[in-house]
């Protein structure tokens, strides 16, 4: 099991090291960069471009130095926790990043321990009760929230508790409350507006761990070791809960992988829909400015997240299933 880790964490050095030069190459390949943006808006509205103002944004935040050298001055920075300037805020990365990672890491784990919670135990009821009416039931609920898209959802039910309740459920905040200082009264707040995202997002993957979680164990349970055990006299409950479910559960365990930087990430289609004060709406629009020390930042915190929970997953699916350490 040792060896196994140790495997597992040295290659995640090179493998950091080149996902760090993919998002930095990524991030110089559309035409142009940010000042040639902020030079078009600018020669748009006033008609004309001051050259030495420019020369020296250019030079200031390096852009008018080889790739090469702007990507190992970047990537030496960051190994010394300095992330780099925002092009467009004027602002210190992890400044931007860090006032709104807490209320996405809120949201995004609220969301993943309540798909836990309603997925794993139906989808066992489902797999246990195959073809009863409680299986029809939870499979048609499954199949239309994993079909409605999240942003859809999100339109129809901020529509429905506008015409109902006369309530605006847009923002995690009230107007009030916005740029208030954290107090008693805002937390409260906060989470009257927090059900809406936590609901429209959860609805999709709480859908698709159900049908994950009755696929596997009833792959499980049909198994030549499940008959025997049961022809052997042990009751089902102790039968099906000590093995079948216990390797059913590999999928959920290995969507660490994926959910350590849902965490961080959220969904940015829905929190755009919500107005929701998140980091995927700010990654977007860094993205389409081309704000590349803000972009890049990102893309390299989610990388490192995935990789980071790739090896958690890795390691938790070596303790929960001994037969992938033999294969890994």
């Amino acid at each position: 099991m040792l060896q196994f880790i140790l495997r597992r964490f040295l290659l995640m050095i090179p493998t950091l090291l080149v996902i760090s030069l993919v998002s930095f190459v990524v991030m110089q390949l559309p035409p142009g960069d940010f000042l040639t943006t902020y030079i078009a808006s600018v020669a748009e509205q006033d008609g004309m471009v001051d050259e030495a103002l420019v020369a020296a944004l250019r030079h200031r935040y390096g852009l008018d130095q080889p790739q090469y050298v702007r990507y190992l001055k970047w990537i030496g920075n960051i190994f010394q926790g300095e992330w780099g300037r925002s092009l467009e805020w004027d602002r210190p990365v992890k400044e931007l990043i860090g006032t709104r990672i807490g209320l996405t890491f809120i949201i995004s784990l609220t969301t993943l321990l309540i798909g836990w919670m309603i997925a794993f135990p139906v989808g066992i009821y489902s797999a246990i009760r195959q073809y009863s009416v409680g299986d029809y039931v939870f499979t048609a609920i499954s199949f239309i929230g994993r079909g409605i898209p999240n942003f859809l959802l999100a339109l129809v039910f901020m529509y429905a508790i506008f015409k109902l309740f006369n309530y605006n459920p847009a923002g995690l905040f009230s107007k009030e409350y916005q740029e208030a200082p954290w107090s008693f009264a805002k937390v409260v707040d906060l989470l009257k507006h927090l059900w809406v995202p936590v609901f429209v997002i959860s609805v999709g993957s709480t859908a698709g761990l159900i049908r994950t979680m009755r696929a596997n164990l009833l792959d499980e349970l049909h198994k030549p070791y499940v008959t025997t055990a049961r022809a052997k006299g042990l009751k089902e409950n102790k039968l099906t809960f000590k093995y079948p479910v216990r390797v059913a559960l590999n999928p959920f365990v290995s969507t660490v992988g994926w959910a350590l930087p849902g965490l961080i990430s959220g969904t940015t289609i829905v929190s755009i829909v919500l107005g929701l004060q998140t980091t995927g709406p700010l990654l977007l629009r860094a993205l389409q400015s081309q704000d590349m020390y803000l972009a890049g930042s990102f893309l390299l915190l989610l990388s490192a997240l995935t990789v980071l929970g790739t090896f958690i997953s890795d390691v938790l699916l070596a303790w929960l299933d001994p037969r992938i350490r033999l294969t890994g």
